[in-house]
């Protein structure tokens, strides 16, 4: 677990930072410019805040009222950077050997295990400049983790690949996440990054940590739009798949309530949990359950608040059985069907729509025979 409570500043630039994040994956989401970087930083030991307190799993590594601010080697933070920072004259498996030695832990888990985690085994003798984009980041989480850390910070790890080269990585961060076995702190502009990986997500903005929880909760919250970004704007549904059309090529993903949604080309078993993240703009409402349209699913639900705004744009939240889902809507659709809180509606949404298949945990409806999942974005 990490819990971060503090007050700082780099130059006239004001932080103020207060989160908890779980085991798994917690992600800081903002903007750039927003201050990311700079709370991990001050995580990491790179900055001082100026007062607060810092711990990981019990261990405080920064409490100005004790006095307590341990040195960047003792906080045990494996720091992840944009660029992979390898040293490009040291083979791969010198690099992760040196990493071995810097760390000082003999109980730093064997290089082996990371190889095989991370699926590096067939570049142990290549050096950095031969390698990929995709390839040099998965070496330099190797090497982070082989340093014996107590927690994983990850800063804007695919921001320089391409989508090919995130394509090919992010299965690695899927095995990471729930293999890795210690906190990782996740820091990212981009919502597809965040919604597949997050089991909470924090969001910043001007240096400030103004809202954080389960992703679900926080992506649900019509409030952060500015911070999140319009486009951006999204919601998870959880889910498990019931049924597998052959002929068709759709999945039927259970939500709950007796309700599915028809998602195609997914590569997912009978029996397993499926996390969905639906934008706002892919989503369309109606009074009554439509006929003789091309658009598949059409869920039953009811309006929980819209949004107050001066634009030609509104955002409705909806409760579709115990989750949520977002529309943006024109304010003059929203007039012309009387919409209101407790007016039950459909909500239509393009199966086309959920067209990227990602792997991802779906933690309201992990069970113990540890079902895989995978998020759609």
């Amino acid at each position: 677990m990490i819990d971060v409570d503090i007050t700082g500043h780099v130059g006239t630039f004001k932080v103020k930072a207060n989160f908890v994040g779980s085991s798994g994956v917690t992600s800081l989401f903002g903007q750039s410019g927003a201050g990311k970087s700079t709370i991990t930083n001050m995580i990491a030991g790179l900055l001082r805040p100026d007062r607060g307190r810092i711990a990981v799993d019990g261990e405080v590594l920064f409490d100005s009222q004790k006095g307590i601010d341990l040195s960047v080697r003792k906080r045990r933070v494996g720091h992840v950077f944009q660029d992979a920072r390898l040293f490009p004259h040291l083979s791969v498996k010198a690099n992760l050997t040196f990493a071995r030695w810097a760390g000082g832990r003999a109980d730093s888990r064997p290089v082996s295990e990371v190889v095989e985690l991370l699926g590096i085994g067939s570049l142990l003798d290549r050096r950095p400049g031969n390698l990929s984009g995709g390839e040099r980041q998965r070496v330099a989480i190797g090497r982070a983790l082989l340093s014996g850390p107590r927690l994983l910070l990850m800063d804007e790890p695919l921001a320089s690949l391409d989508q090919g080269r995130k394509a090919d990585i992010l299965p690695y961060l899927d095995r990471l996440r729930t293999e890795a076995g210690i906190p990782i702190l996740y820091v990212s502009h981009a919502m597809e990054e965040v919604a597949r990986l997050s089991q909470t997500l924090v969001i910043v903005s001007k240096g400030e940590t103004i809202a954080h929880g389960p992703v679900a909760d926080v992506l649900s919250r019509v409030d952060l739009g500015r911070a999140t970004g319009r486009h951006e704007a999204s919601a998870l549904l959880e889910g498990r798949v019931v049924r597998i059309d052959q002929e068709w090529g759709l999945s039927h993903v259970e939500i709950g309530d007796g309700q599915s949604v028809q998602v195609p080309g997914l590569d997912a078993a009978l029996g397993e949990a499926i996390r969905l993240r639906i934008r706002a703009r892919d989503v369309a409402v109606a009074l009554q359950k439509p006929e003789g349209i091309s658009i598949r699913n059409a869920i039953a639900g009811e309006v929980k608040s819209i949004s107050d705004e001066a634009g030609p744009y509104t955002e409705i939240l909806c409760s579709a059985g115990s989750q949520n889902v977002r529309a943006r809507l024109t304010r003059a659709s929203v007039a012309q069907l009387a919409l209101q809180p407790g007016k039950q509606i459909y909500l239509l949404i393009k199966s086309v729509a959920i067209d990227r298949r990602q792997s991802a945990p779906a933690s309201g409806l992990a069970n113990d025979d540890a079902v895989s999942a995978q998020t759609l974005v």
